[in-house]
């Protein structure tokens, strides 16, 4: 059986010897090959974790986000860790999600596509290879799914067994998820309370006030008409993460009944990081082959014929909703760098999804040797990509966000005014800072702004046509 299916699928996507022969950035170094081998195979006979019709589906409304008819949430932890797969954990997380998409609806009018950064985001690329503590050197902290944060060389020492554990650990997080989404949780007048407590109970400014009530007032008024629609109880949540681990990846592809195509069911979105974007590489070739939604993260050191070079390949048919482009530019940066590549895309007739990331590209060590980010310039980013946007007169289609549902203390700023003191008290991060539930909150309200600015924009538009039309 495990050789049939393996046929059948290697008949659609390149055989695992072939990506290895691409020479595939930031793999583990396995001790025991033949190990590895043994837990491909395992995790082939595994059920899958999501479903192609899942897939389809979320590539719909990411083709809505393409044409400017939805806008994309995505986020969620910088790296997961299987101590943190628990109820308490992941409700905290959805909460702070579903509440960022309630504000973010309410301000654009539009729907709010909501993808989590959740369910397999359990490997992370690394800029060194080893680390060095007190003249100790051992291998990086690659994410669960490969070795532990422990500083030990057992710890350290990467085990193949431990991406069975990511498999098991995603199909819990996955099946708590599906009842929170579906089991009346994410009820939108429940959802909203979060919000108001967080706008009562913080010294958030005037205007977030101002949208708060908004919202209550909107709610209450569809209760009082007696609207009743099973679309407030339950959302459509869906699981992405980067695709890294090509053994992983690879164990975890199907073919659909249906159609004959191969998908990755470790997710319904998979996206391919900046480290690992080269055109003639293993994972862009991997990925080039599903049928997945894919995303691909930008850098500062992309070109324009990179950028293009990247999208023909990955979707040499121009289909709506395949790729979304997630841009990690840095504050200081997203201005000068990012208008070109968008023009040229948009010049090339492709619809891609245009995603922010305001997380990677702004993060800087502490003189007490923390990593953290500034939540002023994780705005500042934000910002600079709706201008780019308004002025190309394109659709700032979304925001990749690393955050929690917990009170940390990792980035700085934000309404509870954290400093580099402060970062100590809670910094429980395995890899990168994440934004806290109040962080995360405020820079809703933030973009929330910029797409009621927008919507005005399109009304007024809308208006005139309109008046010339009679």
């Amino acid at each position: 059986m495990y050789r049939r299916i393996l046929a059948v699928v290697e008949n659609q996507i390149p055989p695992l010897a072939e990506l290895h022969a691409l020479n595939p950035a930031q793999q583990p170094s396995y001790p025991d090959p033949s190990k590895l081998v043994a837990v491909a195979k395992e995790l082939r006979s595994r059920p899958p974790l999501v479903f192609a019709g899942e897939c389809d589906a979320l590539r719909a409304q990411i083709a809505n986000v393409a044409a400017g008819r939805a806008f994309l949430l995505q986020g969620g932890d910088c790296a997961e860790t299987f101590a943190a797969v628990s109820a308490v954990e992941l409700r905290a997380k959805l909460r702070v999600l579903l509440s960022m998409s309630v504000v973010l609806t309410y301000a654009a009018q539009l729907p709010v596509v909501k993808v989590g950064r959740i369910a397999g985001q359990y490997a992370k690329p690394r800029s060194k290879d080893t680390e060095t503590r007190d003249g100790v050197t051992l291998p990086a902290y690659r994410g669960d799914a490969v070795n532990s944060l422990e500083f030990t060389l057992a710890a350290r020492t990467p085990d193949p067994e431990r991406l069975v554990e990511a498999y098991n650990r995603s199909a819990a997080t996955l099946n708590l998820l599906r009842a929170f989404t579906k089991g009346g949780f994410a009820d939108l007048r429940a959802v909203h309370t979060w919000n108001a407590d967080f706008v009562r109970n913080s010294n958030v400014e005037e205007r977030y006030e101002k949208l708060s009530a908004e919202i209550e007032r909107a709610l209450a008024f569809m209760v009082a008409c007696g609207v009743v629609d099973e679309n407030f109880r339950t959302v459509d949540f869906y699981a992405s993460h980067e695709a890294l681990l090509l053994e992983y990846e690879h164990s975890l592809t199907r073919i659909d009944s249906r159609t004959g195509t191969p998908y990755n069911t470790s997710a319904h979105m998979v996206w391919i990081g900046d480290r690992t974007r080269q055109v003639g590489g293993a994972h862009v070739e991997f990925m080039s082959k599903l049928r997945n939604p894919v995303g691909v993260k930008i850098g500062p050191g992309i070109s324009v014929s990179d950028a293009l070079a990247l999208l023909d390949k990955l979707d040499p048919s121009c289909e709506a909703g395949r790729v979304t482009v997630i841009s990690r530019m840095g504050a200081d940066k997203v201005r000068d760098l990012l208008p070109p590549i968008v023009q040229a895309v948009e010049d090339s007739g492709r619809k891609v999804a245009w995603v922010c990331d305001p997380m990677h590209g702004n993060t800087f060590a502490t003189a007490n040797g923390y990593k953290t980010r500034a939540f002023s310039q994780v705005v500042d980013e934000v910002n600079g990509f709706f201008d780019v946007h308004d002025e190309l007169g394109t659709w700032p289609g979304g925001v990749h966000i690393e955050l929690t549902g917990s009170d940390v203390t990792e980035c700085v700023g934000g309404v509870d005014e954290l400093n580099e003191a402060d970062l100590g008290s809670r910094y429980e991060s395995a890899c990168d800072p994440r934004m806290n539930r109040n962080q995360s909150l405020e820079l809703a309200f933030t973009v929330a702004e910029r797409l009621s600015e927008g919507r005005s924009k399109r009304v007024n538009q809308f208006q005139i046509f309109n008046a010339e039309d009679f």
